[in-house]
């Protein structure tokens, strides 16, 4: 079963893909599409306010923030690891429950990525926000840190997410019955 949709003007079809007996997502993954990830970091640029640095959550947003940061001339985005890794000093961390993630999860921040963001206006990026969980959890980190959230962008609002009013996204994307039919 798929889901087709349009975004950024290119046509995807999407697998239904089930999170528990009564309910299923679609699978949206910019892994391995360039195509798509170029077109969707010049959409959301054209909408995204004026910031200082782009942060996203490991692993499924770093295409995206890369490809945002490198059609703006950025010299650097920030990325918020879910594991720490030997170079980082200092580190944040906040704990997160994902609709894609069968159990809780950590997210790290190296200390001087946070040093870069305090009094900076940093702009939240993901590929897709459902729950808002791990949204959540970069707005800790950023809060943190000291940086201000100027706004929080994504490819897609799946969910409850479609309602938010300070989220800047391109297209809604549904919720599914197991059937694959479209809930609600």
């Amino acid at each position: 079963m798929y889901y087709h949709m349009t975004v950024a003007g290119l046509e995807r079809d999407l697998p239904i893909c089930p999170l528990n007996d009564s309910l299923s997502i679609a699978g949206f993954v910019i892994f391995g599409d360039p195509e798509l990830t170029v077109a969707c970091a010049r959409e959301l640029l054209k909408r995204a306010p004026a910031y200082d640095y782009i942060i996203t959550a490991e692993a499924k947003g770093i295409p995206l923030a890369h490809e945002m940061a490198r059609q703006a001339g950025d010299k650097k985005y920030i990325l918020a690891r879910k594991g720490p890794k030997l170079y980082m000093r200092d580190l944040f961390s906040v704990s997160v429950n994902s609709i894609t993630t069968a159990k809780e999860q950590k997210l790290y921040l190296d200390g001087a990525d946070a040093a870069l963001m305090k009094g900076k206006k940093i702009l939240i990026v993901d590929d897709v926000i459902s729950t808002g969980e791990s949204l959540h959890a970069l707005e800790a980190l950023v809060e943190k840190a000291g940086g201000e959230i100027c706004g929080r962008m994504a490819i897609l609002a799946e969910g409850d997410a479609q309602d938010r009013k300070d989220l800047i996204y391109l297209e809604k994307l549904p919720l599914f019955h197991p059937d694959g039919t479209v809930l609600g």
